[in-house]
């Protein structure tokens, strides 16, 4: 069940991630934001090959402890993510809006949580 819920949350921060092209995140990222939209853009795009890559591979590491390392880091990273957003909500640059943006954001964490617990509660076991 805990994997279910990891990949439910991976699956819900990249889409996610697909939604923030559309409203320029890079206009709330530290060193993207003082770049012109013609630069930032394809620098964010393009930073997204390795982090999706890194996702793909440590989830699915031959040696299990980077796997479990990564996956609870992932996790705790979609909690940390929703908290980013919520801080950033009345930015003067968030461009996100509506319930489906927010619903993506907000139930990767709820999964990366889940997770967190499940796997929590699996090694007391």
């Amino acid at each position: 069940m805990g994997s279910l819920i990891y990949y439910l949350g991976i699956a819900l921060l990249f889409t996610h991630e697909m939604d923030a092209v559309m409203y320029a995140e890079w206009q709330l990222l530290l060193v993207l934001r003082d770049m012109s939209d013609e630069v930032a853009y394809p620098v964010f795009l393009v930073l997204h090959v390795p982090a999706f890559f890194m996702f793909f591979w440590l989830s699915h590491h031959s040696n299990r402890r980077i796997q479990t390392v990564f996956r609870g880091s992932a996790a705790a990273f979609l909690v940390l993510h929703a908290v980013i957003h919520t801080y950033n909500a009345d930015a003067a640059a968030n461009q996100f809006s509506g319930l489906l943006s927010y619903s993506l954001i907000y139930l990767a964490a709820v999964a990366g949580a889940c997770y967190l617990y499940i796997e929590y509660r699996n090694a007391g076991q």
